[in-house]
């Protein structure tokens, strides 16, 4: 494993895929930054950080999925790591909000980008942004979003959560390869709001409906019970829950 770490950069992604081009990255080159000017989250979502507070990471991996029908294996196996990271250093009220949102109780701590590279042989690359918010107290008009230290009221060494995230990390990507089975039940188990009635908004037509969260399909669709019984089916950035 090769770590850089680096004071300010606009994006730790962007930087990870550029040297990507350039060199023959080892898998599991590692790429931190004290401040990132241009964090990206899901479909474009911008991430913002106080800078020397946060973790802020983004890994490469190479060969990360052994084909494209298994790319959401990986967002699987990259947010149960976290989770279980976060388990150790007894982090409250764990879940994971669909697709790959790590929540403490009702609040947003963590955010993940994954970013996939298909090349001319087939082989996937695969660059993996975490944002955790781990010491900050300030989110500003940001009511769902908290850290550790505001929930927990204890100060975190960000390179011991480092090293225990890319440990985990590590561990589960290769058995994402040989037993994902084992990693969507722990994803599943730990998927916030599951079995409970909830509001929710459709993105493009902003109907609300209520619906209880059945699962995830291997698709990494959010599959939904709806009052009429059915099963609704959404694509990420499709429907938002209103909690």
């Amino acid at each position: 494993m090769k770590l850089i770490k680096l004071n300010a950069i606009d994006s730790t992604n962007d930087y990870l895929k550029q040297l990507a081009v350039k060199e023959d990255l080892q898998s599991f080159t590692v790429v931190t930054a004290e401040s990132q000017t241009k964090g990206r989250g899901q479909m474009g979502a911008v991430w913002v950080t106080e800078e020397g507070k946060n973790l802020i990471m983004s890994v490469f991996i190479k060969n990360s999925v052994k084909d494209i029908t298994a790319v959401f294996d990986l967002n699987i196996a990259v947010a149960v790591s976290i989770i279980e990271a976060l388990q150790q250093f007894e982090i409250p009220g764990l879940r994971i909000k669909w697709p790959n949102d790590i929540m403490s109780y009702n609040f947003k701590v963590g955010g993940i980008l994954i970013e996939n590279n298909i090349k001319a042989d087939g082989s996937i690359n695969s660059v993996i942004g975490l944002g955790l918010n781990v010491n900050q107290l300030d989110f500003g008009p940001l009511p769902k979003a908290s850290s550790l230290q505001v929930i927990t009221k204890k100060l975190y060494d960000r390179d011991a959560i480092l090293n225990s995230i890319l440990f985990e990390m590590q561990k589960n990507c290769a058995l994402s390869k040989n037993n994902p089975q084992l990693l969507w039940d722990s994803y599943l188990s730990l998927l916030f709001k599951k079995g409970i009635p909830m509001a929710f908004r459709k993105e493009i037509t902003g109907h609300d409906f209520m619906g209880i969260i059945q699962s995830v399909n291997k698709e990494g669709e959010l599959e939904v019970l709806l009052e009429d019984d059915t099963i609704e089916k959404y694509r990420v950035k499709e429907v938002q829950m209103l909690y």
